[in-house]
């Protein structure tokens, strides 16, 4: 079972949940899939970080922006866990990703705080949305350089006392430190003078740095010093999912063990929560399954696949198979209805 001894954590939980949930915030739709859908779609999610959660052993239900606090409360105690992915949206932008994770940070605390051990974990942009909250949403970042940039990570003594690298095999750390496996996107980053600035240094233990293509230090990998709340600034789910040409992402072999080591490790911390759908029905009604994913890898967008979401997204409203059913049936009517008038328009 996940049973971990004492630590700094608000809450140690050792339930052992075998069907965890996770959500993923939407963000604002991208420029580039903007300029190929102008006006359709409002929000995406990069479906990488579907398959990253799926490949670690979870289910994902898609969260959306630009919703009252109460629908996060509501839909975080169905859930086991939330993820920030990363993206280019700003943090300044109204009704969107920096608001919606907002209200999940301050749910999130609270849970926690009372025992309820809900986790939260940030990839690149999403891990500095995780400090840009810590921080009272104040713009605290460094800008940096680090662009298509692959790097083995530059750990800190201590880094194995950790609870993100604690447990994990002699063979990933060796991967990660010697390897120039984990793929950076990124042209914002998080110093340790801007936790010290912005007097979060103490909320926050830093594991690993590394250097941009001109040299400066940033972050890489945090967890925080009270809550299971985890950020790294790679990607691990581009190396095991996108393959856009030219972006310099490794796909060797120890690339993937490395990169499968951080989706085990979110959705086992998420194994300790025992949120649950009042109902399977419910629960399906949320899943991601119910939403189609697009080839936008070949539209020139950074990311192979997407699913997209106008602005009248909401989760499916099916009470029970039996209401599948007559929907189905009801299609095929329509469907049938169809054909005849067709085929009597050519008698």
């Amino acid at each position: 079972g996940l049973l971990w001894g004492k630590m700094e954590a608000a809450v140690v939980a050792t339930i052992e949940n075998e069907n965890p949930i996770i959500g993923i915030l939407a963000q604002e739709q991208s420029y580039a899939l903007e300029n190929r859908y102008p006006g359709i779609y409002k929000s995406f999610i990069a479906a990488s970080y579907v398959k990253f959660v799926e490949g670690g052993g979870a289910r994902v239900v898609p969260i959306w922006i630009d919703k009252p606090r109460e629908y996060y409360e509501d839909i975080m105690m169905k859930i086991n866990g939330i993820l920030f992915p990363g993206g280019a949206t700003w943090f300044n932008q109204t009704n969107g990703y920096s608001e919606a994770a907002e209200h999940i940070y301050a749910v999130a605390l609270e849970l926690n705080d009372r025992g309820d051990y809900f986790p939260l974990w940030g990839t690149c942009l999403g891990f500095e949305l995780l400090t840009y909250l810590s921080a009272n949403s104040r713009e605290h970042r460094a800008h940096c350089s680090s662009q298509k940039q692959p790097l083995p990570l530059d750990f800190f003594p201590n880094f194995r006392t950790s609870r993100m690298f604690s447990h994990a095999p002699d063979r990933v750390i060796e991967i990660l430190q010697r390897d120039a496996v984990t793929p950076n996107f990124h042209q914002f980053c998080v110093t340790q003078e801007n936790l010290t600035e912005y007097r979060i240094a103490d909320q926050w233990r830093v594991m690993s740095d590394n250097k941009d293509w001109n040299g400066f230090t940033f972050i890489s990998t945090i967890e925080h010093t009270k809550y299971p709340f985890y950020g790294i600034q790679f990607h691990p789910e581009k190396n095991l999912y996108e393959w856009i040409y030219n972006n310099n992402i490794s796909h060797t072999p120890e690339a993937i063990i490395a990169a499968q080591y951080f989706a085990q490790f979110f959705v086992d911390e998420t194994r300790r929560s025992d949120h649950k759908f009042a109902n399977h029905s419910d629960e399906n009604n949320h899943m991601i399954y119910n939403y189609e994913s697009t080839f936008t890898g070949m539209l020139g967008s950074s990311y192979e696949q997407c699913y997209m979401f106008d602005d009248e997204v909401d989760y499916v409203k099916v009470n029970s198979p039996g209401d599948a059913a007559r929907i189905f049936q009801f299609k095929w009517g329509i469907f049938l209805t169809f054909l005849i008038i067709q085929i009597s328009h050519l008698a």
